[in-house]
């Protein structure tokens, strides 16, 4: 697993570098998955309950779920939220980010700095013995904290020889008891937090999902194992930088 997320880490390393104003999120898209196939792996979205690209690209407003095409240019001050996944040696990796576009203004900056902290946050409670809800409450505390919303309708999971297993990840607290952390799990960590409101709604294409009120939004994804040592952050881009 962490052969596959290494590969996405990659990818996504590549996709910083490359992302600049008028390029299309199609090119992105072929991007990616070319490098994927020359890693030997396999994209884990295209195909995937019919979704059309390898990538997930989500410009400003559009939460996840983006759909790859030759219409859409970046442009400066966009802010791109790019997911992506790859099937290796039967075993999946999933990791996410987002990407400023050139020069961006300092609230959407702020945004971003906000919603990756939370998933350090996030990272942090993966530990033998705690729950899913550490994970959950880690997130929402900071987040809102810093006046920002959680995206509820949308939540982490778990991963290995499926992309997408049990347990659900909520980034909110829901009170309950969840289930216990233990070593050799392996979960897909991903806070997508809103400017404005929480509320989201899904566009005509089936797939693109974006704010009710149409504000900006940002997600960070890390795939990550419980040890007994701590967390091991499986799709760790440290290599790349």
């Amino acid at each position: 697993m962490q052969e596959a997320n290494q590969i996405v880490a990659e990818t996504l390393c590549m996709l910083v570098d490359v992302v600049e104003p008028g390029i299309t999120t199609l090119e992105l898209d072929q991007r990616a998955e070319e490098l994927c196939l020359k890693r030997n792996a396999v994209p884990a979205f295209k195909g995937y309950r019919g979704f059309p690209g390898s990538l997930c690209v989500s410009v400003n407003e559009e939460v996840v779920h983006g759909i790859p095409t030759r219409k859409r240019k970046l442009r400066k001050g966009d802010i791109l939220s790019v997911d992506f996944g790859v099937k290796f040696r039967g075993y999946y990796g999933d990791s996410a980010v987002t990407i400023p576009v050139g020069k961006i203004d300092s609230e959407k900056q702020r945004l971003l700095d906000v919603t990756q902290e939370s998933l350090e946050r996030a990272i942090a409670q993966v530990v033998v013995g705690n729950r899913i809800a550490d994970i959950s409450k880690a997130v929402q505390d900071y987040v809102e904290g810093e006046g920002f919303s959680i995206v509820r309708q949308f939540v982490g999971h778990g991963i290995g020889t499926e992309l997408h297993e049990g347990p659900e990840i909520p980034n909110f607290y829901q009170g309950e008891r969840s289930p216990r952390l233990m070593a050799g799990m392996v979960l897909a960590i991903e806070p997508m937090v809103n400017m404005g409101t929480y509320k989201v709604k899904v566009l005509r294409d089936g797939w693109t999902v974006i704010t009710a009120d149409k504000k900006p939004s940002a997600h960070f994804e890390h795939s990550v194992a419980v040890t007994e040592d701590g967390p091991l952050v499986l799709s760790s881009r440290e290599n790349y930088r």
